[in-house]
């Protein structure tokens, strides 16, 4: 996976990212961090990403967990990262778009 780390912060203060352990992001106040996706098996041991709770497309099948979670983390930086911070939201239900 990319080790590149893009922190978006908004005219009012409020910062986005994709998680990352190599950041911590408490040095920017106290964060608050949500699940943005979530990767899961297929019935047949392939792997997806699912992004409806940011409302994005399921990616997929793939081979490996790993291919998935790069192809996660590439949708995320190219399509959700730097939408309007302002309007900054993930939402809990991923069955409803935001």
């Amino acid at each position: 996976m990319d080790e590149t780390l893009d922190i978006i912060i908004g005219k009012g203060g409020t910062a986005r990212m994709v998680y990352h352990e190599a950041f911590d992001a408490r040095c920017l106040g106290h964060p608050t961090i949500r699940r943005g996706s979530e990767v899961e098996p297929t019935a047949d041991g392939r792997w997806t990403a699912d992004l409806a709770r940011v409302g994005g497309p399921r990616l997929g099948p793939f081979t490996l967990r790993s291919q998935a979670i790069t192809a996660e983390v590439d949708w995320l930086r190219r399509f959700w990262l730097e939408r309007d911070v302002s309007n900054f939201n993930i939402n809990p239900n991923p069955g409803e778009v935001p």
